[in-house]
């Protein structure tokens, strides 16, 4: 028995049954059968089904003797249909890729639902895509499966059956068919969403819904539309032979007001002489199934008084007030905004003719958010190093308690954000600036960037069309003009910004300002971060933050949490950072061992109050490498993530500790203790040689030595990787007896095999960092990093063991840490000037006392 039946009426769509049928049978789940039926077509589609199965098994052909309409064809694959799941999809539509093994996977999590609801994007002939505007309601959070009076508002997508997979039992126990007609689908999507017991959601888009250039046949002018009477008849029959049902009924009037009323105004529906009869049928199918108190909201009510009322010529003459109204309300706004706009931009000509402000810099992060990341660092060093230099950083209003007291604030848009961009000489962003500013002669615009790239950026994006949107390359590359500086952490990294960001500025290879604190802060200050964060003494804390996915709209929760809480035992407490661009946390119910941090102004301090940092392919894997903890990359979806944003290299093969390809295998590497063994160990330091040569700590004050004060000579020399010593983690400080003891009580997952001597497991998943050393990590998790040494597996089992060159670069142009860095000089170095936060106790330094998640301490991010 197959895992899914997908059922394809087939009837004159020769030009599109091919990639209907391909995008199904070409899916990364084999588990399925392929019922084509031929609704005695007139043109090739039936010649296409028979040209499929017989090149392939899975394809069961049906042919009809005549022609049946849509609804009776699917009857007639439904009687074939021995799959455990049905799908429907209709012969000019198209599944995604994938798109079966994520609903496969969705329904094994969510304890086979007897419906799942997953998403779909319009695709138009002009290439555009455009995904579900009501895809909110497929979130994911929350319990699973559900009832649908948990979620009513599933019932506002469109009800269609394409956009769902229905238990095969449950559609024979609800004795669910397809009627005839235009409007098949309502007596079946509405009666299947209103029966179902158990009801799940999808954030994924599964299917392309294609919209022809003269639109579909219920976009034409017919009396055929009158149809839609008679499947409502057949939808309230429904309910009322299955009394459980009725509470139904109030919310099933609207819909149907609101679906009447539809058709009525579209111009493309009705034959003008129809629009009165049809008036008066809505008006007799209002009446007779009105329910006293229906809901109807503002925007319902007009249409409620066009089909209860048959008020036509009113409701046209209050629409047409309706909107005029509107265009009123809004003619005004615009007008206030006009006026203010040109003020302003009058106020910014006259700033631009006044002199510039040598003894002024302005700051900003992220479009306007809190103090932090690399302006953040920058803006506390040049108050440490250029006191005469006064700095003013750009926020919004609600991140405006995050700026430090001595630092000047700005509002985006206000005269004084403007007056700051034109007369300010020093200008310091981890993005651009405002598109609309003017650089002048004389001012200097420092690009920090927010870490080292490992997804592609920039000009890289244009053969990225999913990443890019909207992007405009030119104003990308006009922006690039405007830098005179840009930091580097890495030969890497400037190689990709060179690349990417193309133009005449001067790459500053001098680290992450952001993470000078790595080496500054002290094993009291990580115990005043854990203590604010409320992690237990003695636990061993995890820090997990993935990164943002460009090819889903929702947040992907790809890890179960409680049970890996549940797998380790009470020695470990996960912090959970979900990515900025997302409004939702990581964990459905935070509390107790699982601590949300989303919302904490400063990643540095989460990374120096944890112990671990488990991540995919976020930049923060770089930043971290340098306090030299442990780190271990959960790679679950590296091929979806490499098709839709792309990669520089495979970190996989050049990992900064252990692999974990699934939830399990990160549960064994934590239980089994392999996350800070030997081999993870000789990972780090070889992922850390290579990005983080210049992390010393002193990364900002290089910045502004060499930026204001001009000292091009005699810069602080950099501290080699082996003469660093950053904080130690508090598991890393406790007694290792303690820290063994947590780890014992954890059971490994059933299906885990004890870990074998890594010299017998395949040579494939060995690494070598160097020369061989016995490790206690299991062999599965690693992975190679430089040549190998001999094994004792098959040469053709070997994967490419050296690092990878970033950017496709030869392997001669890759950063060599021993070599002399271009800003050493012989001369001893100074004494590091310490932290602003420290020194000056300042609330928004990255060490300051940590309050509850949004408290007043700086803002970064991870990528």
């Amino acid at each position: 028995m197959p895992r899914f039946s997908v059922i394809v009426p087939a009837y004159k769509v020769q030009a599109y049954l091919h990639e209907c049928l391909e995008s199904v049978l070409e899916q990364s789940c084999p588990d399925l059968e392929l019922i084509v039926v031929d609704d005695r077509s007139p043109d090739a589609c039936g010649a296409i089904i028979d040209e499929f199965a017989a090149r392939d098994a899975r394809v069961v052909p049906v042919h009809l003797p005549q022609n049946v309409g849509l609804g009776r064809a699917r009857n007639a694959g439904l009687e074939r249909a021995t799959g455990d799941y049905l799908i429907f999809l209709d012969g000019d539509d198209s599944l995604t890729p994938d798109a079966l093994l994520a609903i496969a996977d969705r329904l094994k999590e969510t304890s086979e639902p007897d419906v799942l609801v997953y998403d779909y994007a319009r695709t138009y002939w002009s290439g555009e895509v455009r995904r579900n505007r009501l895809a909110a309601e497929l979130a994911e959070e929350g319990p699973a499966p559900f009832p649908l009076t948990e979620r009513p508002g599933l019932l506002r997508l469109l009800m269609v059956v394409w956009n769902k997979a229905y238990r095969r039992e449950f559609v024979e126990r609800a004795g669910l068919a397809f009627p005839p007609g235009y409007y098949e689908d309502t007596p079946w999507t509405y009666p299947a969403m209103m029966s179902a017991e158990t009801i799940a959601t999808l954030d994924r888009v599964c299917v392309h819904y294609r919209q022809r250039r003269h639109g579909n046949i219920l976009g034409t002018s017919s009396r055929k539309h009158f149809d839609v009477f008679e499947q409502y008849d057949r939808v309230f029959a429904y309910l009322a032979a299955r009394p459980e049902l009725e509470r139904w009924r109030p919310l099933l009037f609207g819909r149907m007001v609101d679906h009447l009323a539809t058709v009525f105004v579209r111009p493309d529906r009705l034959p003008r002489g129809a629009r009165a009869e049809f008036l008066r049928k809505a008006r007799s199918h209002y009446r007779r199934y009105r329910v006293p108190g229906s809901p109807a909201g503002p925007r319902l009510r007009l249409r409620h008084a066009l089909v209860g009322f048959g008020a036509h010529r009113t409701y046209r003459l209050l629409s047409f007030l309706s909107r005029t109204r509107k265009r009123t309300v809004r003619t005004v706004r615009a007008l206030r905004r006009s006026v203010r706009a040109t003020a302003l931009r009058l106020h910014y000509r006259v700033q631009l003719r006044l002199p510039l402000r040598a003894d002024r810099a302005v700051f900003s992060s992220h479009g306007g958010r809190g103090h932090g990341c690399n302006p953040g660092a920058l803006e506390s060093a040049f108050r440490a190093f250029a006191p005469q230099v006064r700095t003013a950083w750009i926020a919004h209003r609600e991140h405006q308690h995050t700026i430090p007291a001595p630092t000047g604030r700005l509002r985006p848009g206000s005269a004084g954000y403007w007056t700051a961009l034109a007369r300010s000489k020093y200008l310091v962003n981890n993005v651009d600036f405002d598109r609309r500013m003017v650089k002048r002669p004389g001012q200097v615009v420092i690009q920090t960037h927010h870490g080292t790239p490992l997804k592609h950026m920039g000009l890289d994006l244009r053969d990225r069309p999913a990443a890019a949107g909207g992007t405009d390359f030119a104003e990308l590359l006009r922006g690039a003009d405007s830098w005179d500086y840009c930091l580097s952490a890495n030969r890497h990294s400037t190689l990709v910004w060179e690349r990417a960001f193309p133009s005449s500025y001067t790459t500053l290879e001098y680290g992450m300002p952001r993470n000078d604190v790595f080496q500054r802060a002290t094993s009291a200050d990580v115990a005043r971060l854990r203590g604010a964060l409320g992690i237990p003494e003695g636990a061993v804390a995890v820090l997990y933050a993935p990164t943002y996915r460009d090819y889903r709209a929702g947040q992907r929760r790809t890890l179960d949490l409680e049970r890996v809480l549940r797998q380790l035992g009470p020695g470990f407490v996960i912090l959970t950072r979900a990515h900025h661009r997302y409004a939702e946390p990581l964990a459905e119910a935070a509390g107790g061992r699982i601590i949300d941090v989303s919302d904490h102004s400063s990643v540095e301090s989460l990374c120096l109050a944890s112990d671990a940092l488990v991540t995919d392919y976020s930049s923060l894997m770089f930043d971290y490498a340098g306090l030299d903890r442990p780190i271990v990359v959960h790679t679950d979806d590296w091929a979806a993530y490499e098709a839709a944003r792309g990669t520089y290299f495979d970190v996989r093969a050049f990992p900064p500790g252990a692999v974990a390809r699934s939830e399990d295998e990160l549960i064994d590497i934590f239980a089994s203790g392999h996350w800070r063994g030997s081999r993870s160990a000789q990972l780090r330091a070889a992922f850390r040689e290579r990005f983080c040569p210049y992390d010393d700590g002193r990364a900002a004050e290089r910045v502004v030595r060499r930026v204001v004060l001009g000292e091009s000579a005699g810069l602080p020399p950099f501290i080699p990787s082996a003469e660093r010593h950053p904080v130690p983690s508090a598991a890393a400080t406790a007694p290792r007896a303690a820290a063994s003891r947590a780890t014992a009580t954890a059971p490994s997952p059933a299906a885990s095999p004890a870990p074998s001597p890594p010299v017998s497991a395949p040579a494939s998943h060995l690494a070598s960092v160097s020369s061989p050393s016995p490790v206690s990590a299991p062999a599965s998790h690693l992975v190679p990093v430089s040549p190998p040494s001999p094994v004792s597996a098959p040469a053709s089992h070997l994967a490419p063991v050296s690092p990878p060159s970033p950017v496709s670069t030869p392997a001669s142009q890759l950063a060599s840490v021993s070599s002399p860095s271009p800003v050493s000089a012989p001369s001893p170095a100074p004494a590091p000037a310490p932290s602003p936060a420290l020194a000056e106790g300042a609330p928004a330094g990255p060490l300051a006392t940590v309050p509850a998640p949004g408290g007043a301490v700086p803002l970064t991010e991870q990528h």
